[in-house]
């Protein structure tokens, strides 16, 4: 059994078509319908039943393919060891990041950049579900986002800095004076706010359930940049991580009166799972930044 025919195998299970996988693949479908042949063959049973208007997986079949994911999953890890080791730092980051945190990020992906030029960066901006998902996939190494109210036995997240939720108007507005805002105050003020599903969005809505049609929304968003131009040209008030409007000028992040406020800064990997020397070296990079450290701990007590 070769490791060239486990993959063979997945494709075909995943499409469940031998044409469709052949071409997937860039090899013929002969060539395909060979090598399962012999893969069959050599464990003495059908892994696939064919006939002209489908396949499916046999019971052997979907056993097989349980384990040949883990088999794959173990020799591209042995492959990204061995190239790490041989050339330092080298190949592909991927960096999920969600839309309220990327402010943080310009100076490190710059210093990184700069640092480390064989490194190509991938960074994906998407909701924290979305992120999630692609880091359970494998399809980024690490997420950079808020804690979730919620925990994922598959992920471990580690603090970075802490941060809470604030009030964002324009520099102008009647609030940018204030100290602190009461969720009472914002019944009287239009609303533009994130749209569901991100992250600052879905911390606001737990403290306000009960008071929905006393509040004014008249915009949501799910563009961050765009809801803060708006913000800083009109009246209108948001509700943003504290962080999210980092080296943003004409807008003023008032804090928000309300409990359980706090909002930590994570990054978050896929436990028991190999991580890249790149993805350590961006991790310590992004750590000793000056946007990180303005909002960390320990700043607070200098």
């Amino acid at each position: 059994m070769e490791l060239r025919q486990i993959k063979y195998f997945l494709k075909v299970a995943e499409l469940l078509n031998f044409s469709e996988a052949s071409k997937a693949l860039f090899i013929t479908q002969s060539t395909l319908s060979q090598q399962i042949r012999q893969l069959e063959q050599e464990f003495d049973t059908v892994l696939f039943e064919r006939n002209s208007h489908e396949v499916s997986l046999t019971e052997a079949g979907r056993q097989l393919q349980h384990y040949a994911q883990r088999v794959v999953v173990d020799a591209d890890a042995c492959v990204q060891k061995m190239e790490d080791l041989k050339n330092m730092l080298a190949g592909e980051l991927n960096i999920g990041v969600t839309f309220t945190f990327s402010p943080l990020l310009t100076e490190t992906v710059l210093e990184f950049m700069k640092l480390y030029p064989n490194v190509r960066l991938n960074v994906f901006y998407k909701t924290m579900g979305e992120l999630m998902d692609m880091l359970q996939q494998r399809e980024v190494d690490f997420v950079l986002a808020f804690k979730p109210t919620g925990n994922n036995s598959k992920i471990e997240s580690h603090v970075l800095f802490n941060n809470h939720l604030s009030v964002v108007v324009s520099d102008t507005h009647p609030l940018a004076s204030r100290k602190s805002v009461s969720l009472d105050d914002l019944r009287h003020f239009d609303l533009a706010l994130p749209a569901r599903g991100l992250q600052a969005r879905s911390s606001f809505d737990e403290v306000t359930r009960n008071m929905e049609d006393e509040l004014r929304v008249r915009l949501e968003l799910n563009d961050v940049s765009i809801l803060l131009k708006l913000v800083r040209q009109s009246k209108l008030v948001t509700v943003l991580a504290e962080a999210t409007i980092h080296d943003e000028d004409g807008v003023v992040a008032v804090p928000l009166e309300m409990a359980n406020n706090d909002m930590e800064g994570c990054i978050h990997l896929l436990k028991q799972a190999y991580v890249k020397n790149s993805a350590r070296e961006f991790y310590r990079l992004l750590s000793g930044s000056r946007a990180i450290l303005k909002y960390s701990s320990l700043a607070k007590l200098l």
